[in-house]
Order: C-alpha cells, then sequence, then structure tokens
C-alpha cells in the first residue's frame, strides 16, 4: 500500500465527491438511483482506470467506514420499531432462507469446481450476508423504504448481518486452525442479538430524558452533534463486544427515532452524510480491479457463485409464502452483498484461505450483485402499481440523504420570521 500526502488525498476527495454527484444526478436522469452513478464513479476513479482512488488507503477506508455508519444511523432514525416488528415474522424467514440457500449452494458449486473444504466455506459464507447499505440506499431511492416489503427487506438484512456475525467469526477461528464448538457458536450469537436488544431496551429508558437536557442548551447544532456522537459510541460499543460497528450505528438510530428532537438529529446527520456516504458507495466501486475479468477461471467460479448467489436470496423472498405482498421485490432486495461480502473476501485473503484469483471471483460475485440490484429494483417497482403506502422520494431525512434526486429546495419556502419550515397548510391555504 502507497503512503499518500496530504494534497493527494485532497484531490482525490475533489475527484471523488464530484465524480459522484455528477453520475449520480446523470443516474437519475436516466430514471436510475443515484447509488449506481456512485459506483460507477468508484469503479472510474479506482485503480484499474483513472488510479485516483485508492479504498485500501487507510484515510480513504476510515472515511468510508464513517460513511457506513452515518448511513445506518440515518436509517435507523428512520426506522419504526412497532413496524419492523409488525413483520418480524416474515423478516425472520426470509434472513434464515436467504443465509442458507445461499451457503449451501456456494459451498457446493465451489467443491464442484475444485476448491479445498476451507475456501468452498469462505466462497460460501461470503454470500450469506445482504449489503443493509445498498438495499435500504435503493430502496429509499425509490420511495419503497416505507413499505411492508421495505420494512420486511430492512429487517431481514439486519438478522442477516447478526447471522452472518457469527458465521464471520466462525469462519475466522476455521481458518485460523481453531476447533469449532457449539459453545463458542452460542456466545458469538448471543453477544450480537444481545447487544441489540440491550441497546434499544436501555438506550429507550435512558437516551430521551439525556436529550430533553440536551435540548436545553441553547447553541446551534448541539443536538446533532451529540447524536452522531450517540451513534458513534455505540458503533464502538459493538465493537467492542464483539458485534459490528453498523449494527451500533442502527441500533442508536432506533433508539433515538421517538424522540421529538429527531429531526434536529436528522438534519445534522443528513449535511455530514452528503459527504460521507457518498464516500462508502464511491470505495466499493473503486475495489473491481477490471483486469480480473479476463481469467477465466475466476469467471468460472465468480460466475458460479453469481448465479446462485442470485438464485438463492431471490428465493428467500418467497419464503414466507403467507404475505400477501410483493415477494419478488423482496428477494430482488436481498440480492446485493456489498461491504459484508466484501469483509468475508478480505477476511480469506488475508488469513490466507483465499488466493488472489478465488479472492477475485468473490469480489467479483459481490460487486455484480451490488450492481445489478439498483437497477432491476427500479425496473420492478416502474412496472408495478404505485399504492398509497409508498414513500414520497426526496423529502427531507434519508431520502434527502441517500436519494440524490434533483429538485428544487425552493419548493419549500422557509418562515422568516422563526427559521422553520412552512407547513403544507401554509404553503397552499385551504381555500
Amino acid at each position: 500500500m502507497t503512503e499518500h500526502s496530504f494534497p493527494d488525498l485532497l484531490i482525490a476527495l475533489v475527484a471523488l465527491l464530484l465524480a459522484t454527484k455528477l453520475l449520480g444526478v446523470l443516474a437519475n436522469r436516466f430514471n436510475q438511483p443515484a447509488v449506481v452513478g456512485e459506483l460507477i464513479a468508484g469503479v472510474l476513479l479506482g485503480g484499474s482506470v483513472l488510479g485516483i482512488v485508492d479504498p485500501s488507503d487507510p484515510v480513504i477506508n476510515a472515511l468510508a467506514e464513517l460513511g457506513v455508519l452515518v448511513l445506518l444511523f440515518e436509517i435507523g432514525l428512520h426506522t419504526d420499531l412497532k413496524s419492523l416488528v409488525k413483520v418480524g415474522n416474515e423478516a425472520m424467514i426470509v434472513a434464515v432462507v436467504g443465509v442458507i440457500l445461499p451457503f449451501g449452494l456456494g459451498y457446493a458449486v465451489a467443491t464442484l469446481l475444485g476448491l479445498t473444504a476451507v475456501p468452498a466455506i469462505v466462497a460460501g459464507a461470503a454470500l450469506t450476508a445482504t449489503s443493509i447499505g445498498i438495499s435500504a440506499r435503493t430502496l429509499s431511492d425509490l420511495g419503497r423504504l416505507h413499505t411492508p416489503e421495505g420494512q420486511i427487506v430492512l429487517g431481514a438484512a439486519v438478522i442477516d448481518d447478526i447471522i452472518g456475525l457469527v458465521i464471520l467469526s466462525v469462519v475466522s477461528g476455521l481458518v485460523g486452525g481453531a476447533a469449532i464448538t457449539v459453545m463458542g457458536v452460542s456466545v458469538t450469537t448471543g453477544i450480537a442479538v444481545g447487544f441489540v436488544v440491550a441497546a434499544v431496551v436501555l438506550g429507550s429508558i435512558v437516551i430521551p430524558p439525556v436529550f430533553r437536557l440536551v435540548a436545553q442548551v441553547e447553541a446551534s447544532g448541539t443536538l446533532g452533534v451529540v447524536g452522531l456522537a450517540f451513534a458513534f459510541l455505540l458503533a464502538w460499543l459493538a465493537s467492542s463486544a464483539g458485534s459490528a460497528t453498523i449494527i451500533g450505528a442502527f441500533s442508536a438510530g432506533l433508539v433515538l427515532h421517538s424522540t421529538p428532537q429527531r429531526s434536529a438529529i436528522e438534519k445534522a446527520t443528513t449535511n455530514l452524510g452528503h459527504f460521507f456516504v457518498p464516500v462508502f458507495f464511491a470505495s466499493v466501486g473503486a475495489a473491481v480491479e477490471l483486469g480480473t475479468l479476463v481469467d477465466t477461471k475466476v469467471l468460472a467460479i465468480g460466475g458460479a457463485l453469481i448465479v446462485v448467489g442470485v438464485a438463492g436470496k431471490f428465493a428467500a423472498g418467497f419464503a414466507p409464502f403467507w404475505f400477501k405482498g410483493d415477494k419478488a421485490l423482496i428477494g430482488i432486495a436481498m440480492i446485493p452483498r456489498g461491504e459484508v461480502g466484501l469483509i468475508f473476501a478480505r477476511m480469506g485473503l488475508a488469513t490466507g484461505a483465499l488466493t488472489s484469483q478465488l479472492y477475485s471471483a468473490i469480489a467479483l460475485m459481490v460487486l455484480f450483485t451490488t450492481f445489478v440490484t439498483p437497477p432491476l429494483l427500479a425496473r420492478k417497482i416502474a412496472a408495478a402499481p404505485r399504492d398509497a403506502d409508498s414513500d414520497r422520494p426526496g423529502e427531507g431525512g434519508i431520502d434527502d440523504l441517500v436519494a440524490g434526486a434533483v429538485r428544487e429546495k425552493s419548493a419549500v419556502p422557509v418562515n422568516p420570521a422563526d427559521g422553520e419550515v412552512a407547513s403544507p397548510k401554509e404553503i397552499n391555504p385551504p381555500e
């Protein structure tokens, strides 16, 4: 890894921010989610094309990780836990089937293609988790995050990540030569699940009074700063407890969802997210090594993993047979592996369980599923009738943060007397 000077970092950020914004807007013009443009921007700026952005650079990697935390915190802020609980059974069955099927199919095809046991297990494990960042971002872009289907996907992706953490821990021990025990797996599972439950239960009791006190501090931006600090604190606590930082950030958002101060926290998070979130998606795209696509072995293994990876997650959308909504939409939204799949691949490469070829094959699967999901969802939703439960994209909060829609801000006037956004009745008074 090459060390870069501060001026090099500055020019990389200039290129990254401008490219993600321009290509995000261009994607919107072609009726695609902005995330597609941001991923393409990353590919163009990465080592395979222009070589301006190095996703392995410690600073770029840290900024990308912050982008994930900000995005997941914002998603948590807009997630009604009661709505999530309502689709809990559906989300659980989608998550469990969406782990078992891809893992089993991935291990089987990897073995048939000549991989030994440990690399085949790593390949299968890389197929298990769904990228909550990609799925939630795209559904928000398209105005479906708060529908029953969107809530099932969100819940299933969270459960997927928890199961994925357990699998990652087990696989890490396996490639390191450690013995896999029922007790070890149970402890890992208990930590991951227990953290989310404890954070939500205890946080819902302790945090609201704290933020009532913070709200009394007459200093601009105080609520937003404290809210973000709380998200980063829970992310750190989650990591320290053996869970994932994204689980902590999402839990922080869940806790603050019902607080009266949510809108002020959301505003600060949205403003920060305009910088950090595109860095994350561009870094995923920059990890693409286009040169590996000419290697026949990489193409064979990667292609097989793509087929079983897409099929397994899509089939999982139909697992809750009693659900009357759009199962195909759920199945498509569960396809992307994103950053979680890359974590498995990097772990396998670092421990020697994967060769560079096998790593490229898994990375090819991860990136293909990440790139293909947004346009597939866009086509699926465009072909479906819009109902009253749908979101309206681009109206503040998570939509403002992730949609990238081109719209006139002046359409919502501001009351100069108090600086507040005028209500719909003030904008359009009844006749």
